[in-house]
């Protein structure tokens, strides 16, 4: 079975220990939806197709006010994640509809090139704050965890967008 992009998180947040579908976007919400996203309309099918291959199983129901079922990884689960976590990565993707409008932006005002760079600038903003809460609100380790290394390249990436826009609007106004 190859795996879908929602089955390498499912499975990756599987490998962290027992979760339902609700847990794992809880998860995804928290964390990865930063840079990878997962709808309840993609995880709860790829939990059914995971379960039906044998890579994940019910670990029955979980903890809390709803009984939830919870899933696990299988032995063959564990091997495939691990197997696709030690390939080299196929997907280098970026979808940013404010850079989609800019690349377009000929079609109208110059002037409102500069109030799209503006609005890029101002999301990015949001973007870092969110980050740097997340930030805040880890416990710093001993050891330089990976999830850590990640949210470090998270802010610094938001950062340069910000300068980006911030030189470009310079050079315009020049």
């Amino acid at each position: 079975m190859e795996l879908t992009p929602t089955g390498t998180v499912i499975l990756g947040f599987l490998s962290e220990g027992e979760k339902s579908g609700y847990d794992i976007k809880t998860q995804v919400d928290k964390s990865t939806r930063f840079f990878w996203t997962a709808s309840y309309g993609q995880i709860y099918p790829e939990l059914r197709r995971l379960k039906d291959a044998g890579m994940i199983e019910e670990a029955g129901p979980s903890e809390g006010e709803r009984k939830r079922i919870a899933y696990r990884l299988t032995e063959d689960g564990r091997r495939t994640f691990e197997q696709w976590l030690l390939a080299p990565a196929s997907t280098l993707e970026m979808r940013h509809e404010g850079l989609l409008k800019l690349f377009f932006a000929d079609s109208v005002d110059t002037r409102h090139r500069q109030d799209l760079i503006s609005g890029i600038a101002q999301q990015h903003r949001e973007k870092l704050d969110q980050l740097k809460a997340v930030e805040a609100g880890i416990e710093q380790a001993d050891d330089e965890l990976a999830c850590d290394l990640v949210l470090r390249f998270g802010i610094e990436f938001q950062e340069w967008i910000i300068d980006w826009c911030e030189r470009e609007t310079r050079r315009k106004e020049a």
